[in-house]
């Protein structure tokens, strides 16, 4: 490889990190669509605030190892670990690699366009605010510097982009702030369910982590999952 200075010097790079999305996060792991890349989280408990072992990377290792041998052995080895039978993936023989360990999160399509798309779509919902509350709200915002504008509201867009999502989330907790569920029922569980999420989105940009701010992220998920069931509650 040529470094800055124009010299070739002989490199052995080490694949310390995956960066994609999680279509290419469930292909690179070799793990199937709908699953977890990174642990053994059921599929069915993926909703859940609980934490479960990571994915045994030795013990793929060693199914793979089998992909030469009796087919019917080789499969049976990758269905126990939860693993796509494929033969002989292109990390098995890289030394001081996980796989698992080196997908890293993906803000734009696991948080904007994913969690807080429905988010958006939760509390615009005719059982909780309605669309119409919500909209008529963003065509009273006054120009400004500081926030993106929606003259026609945040719940009529298609292919929303993940900028216009990140503007979205700049003015949503002040959009239902003092809205009113139907028959005047208290939207204090609403908001805090909001509020955590939204938390945890920014905190999660942070350009680096310290214990601090990974408890501060801790404490978002625990209130958003607190408040959860009010979802559930109001039938969205």
């Amino acid at each position: 490889m040529m470094s800055g200075d124009g010299i070739w010097r002989r490199c052995h790079p080490i694949l310390a990190t995956f960066v994609g999305d999680y279509p290419e996060q469930a292909l690179v792991t070799c793990t199937y669509y709908g699953e977890c890349p990174k642990c053994q989280v059921p599929r069915d408990r993926l909703g859940e605030y609980n934490t479960f072992l990571p994915r045994d990377y030795g013990k793929a290792l060693d199914a793979y190892a089998l992909a030469d041998d009796e087919p019917r052995i080789f499969h049976a080895a990758c269905k126990d670990c939860g693993i796509k039978p494929v033969v002989h993936p292109f990390w098995e023989s890289l030394p001081l690699v996980n796989i698992y360990a080196s997908i890293t999160p993906d803000v734009l399509h696991q948080l904007l366009q994913g969690i807080m798309k429905h988010l958006i779509a939760w509390v615009s919902n005719p059982s909780v605010f309605g669309r119409q509350g919500i909209n008529a709200r963003c065509r009273l915002m006054p120009p400004n510097h500081q926030t993106a504008l929606f003259p026609q509201g945040i719940t009529s867009h298609s292919r929303v982009s993940g900028k216009e999502h990140k503007d979205m989330c700049h003015i949503l907790l002040g959009l239902i702030v003092d809205l009113q569920l139907p028959n005047g029922a208290s939207s204090a569980r609403v908001l805090k369910a909001v509020r955590g999420l939204l938390d945890f989105l920014y905190l999660a940009q942070l350009p680096s982590q310290t214990t601090d701010t990974i408890a501060h992220l801790e404490r978002s998920l625990v209130l958003f999952h607190k408040n959860k069931e009010v979802f559930v509650d109001l039938g969205v």
